[in-house]
């Protein structure tokens, strides 16, 4: 097992609907923890990355109801530095 994490930012607070519909893809196979940090706007997802990859559980959270605004880097960046395009 490989256990990997995702941080997103939400822009909308999750209605009831949604965070129960969040906490049923915690019935996935390889969907290990959701946490909610609700004063950033912010959901991190621990997932088996032998199991899922990132598209699958970003599709995942977008299927249960909850509005991504980003994928936030773990890692802070700080100030002045600037993140390395995608590829």
């Amino acid at each position: 097992m490989t256990s990997v994490e995702i941080l997103f930012r939400y822009a909308v607070p999750p209605t009831d609907a949604v965070t129960l519909a969040l906490a049923n893809t915690g019935e996935v196979y390889g969907i290990r923890r959701l946490h909610f940090d609700r004063a950033a706007r912010t959901l991190r997802v621990e997932y088996d990355a032998t199991r899922l990859n990132a598209a699958t559980v970003t599709k995942l959270v977008r299927q249960a109801g909850l509005e991504i605004v980003e994928e936030l880097p773990l890692i802070p960046i700080e100030a002045g530095q600037q993140q390395a395009p995608a590829a």
